[in-house]
């Protein structure tokens, strides 16, 4: 586990000064989730404006839903996309070969080789906005606590089906319109579940899991969290990730080498 920490380290420290070359660029993602976050937060405005509310959902409660969502946004944009899209580049260009032969596991080094600090904005900005609703619903610290665990089940699970999708590659190599897809149904854990109708909040369950990335952890920051959606969150979470470890060993049976 040491040398695990060690290489990430190496991973990380390497990949943001490589980065921070183009810092114009950390402006330029700055901008971008000002604006995507002001979409969403107009978008929000206009469900609000004439006084209506999802059921049991106040305004600064639903503030906080879509702070997460942001949060898991800039969590996406740092860890996962640098990562998980280059899975189909070195499949394309053979370069798997070399991954696959280092000493230390695979799946670890794919999904950890490298950091983008242009999704930072996004971590700011959501933590910005989980503060300002929590202070208008007088949340205290250990709502916040409540809400950690939740949150990070979120991102378990988040990551699971983000890696999924980028093992596909072996088989389909170009998989880029298959994670947009992703990316558009994640954008329903904007708002609460409550905001969609039955069938919507059965697929958004059931099917792809949005509301155990966002409004799952909103609820438990809330204080109203039940112990039976934890449970849920917490097998979902870890099936989902040994199905990953799983799915990744058996798409490998099927990847042809550069060199063969």
């Amino acid at each position: 586990m040491q040398r695990y920490w060690k290489v990430l380290r190496l991973f990380w420290s390497t990949a943001i000064a490589a980065e921070m070359e183009y810092r114009v660029n950390f402006i330029v993602a700055t901008i971008t989730s000002l604006g995507n976050l002001a979409g969403s937060l107009f978008g929000l405005f206009l469900f609000y404006r004439t006084g209506y509310t999802f059921a049991g959902w106040s305004w600064n409660a639903a503030l906080v839903v879509l702070g997460i969502f942001t949060l898991l946004q800039g969590f996406s944009s740092t860890f996962l996309a640098p990562n998980l899209n280059s899975i189909v580049r070195h499949v394309q260009e053979g370069t798997l070969d070399f991954v696959l032969l280092k000493p230390i596991r695979s799946q670890f080094w794919l999904s950890t080789h490298t950091i983008s600090p242009w999704g930072v904005p996004d971590l700011v900005f959501g933590t910005a906005i989980i503060g300002y609703a929590g202070k208008r619903l007088g949340l205290s610290i250990n709502n916040y606590l409540a809400s950690a665990v939740p949150l990070l089940l979120g991102l378990v699970i988040l990551y699971s089906l983000w890696f999924m999708l980028g093992a596909t590659s072996i088989w389909f190599v170009k998989i880029y319109n298959v994670t947009e897809v992703l990316r558009g149904l994640l954008e329903a854990g904007r708002y609460p579940i409550a905001a969609y109708p039955t069938a919507y909040r059965f697929f958004f369950t059931f099917v792809v899991p949005v509301a155990f990335l966002t409004t799952v952890p909103a609820e438990a920051m809330l204080g109203r969290g039940q112990i039976t959606w934890v449970i849920g969150a917490v097998v979902l979470a870890l099936g989902l990730f040994l199905v990953s470890i799983w799915f990744w060993r058996f798409a490998l049976r099927f990847y042809t080498s550069a060199s063969s």
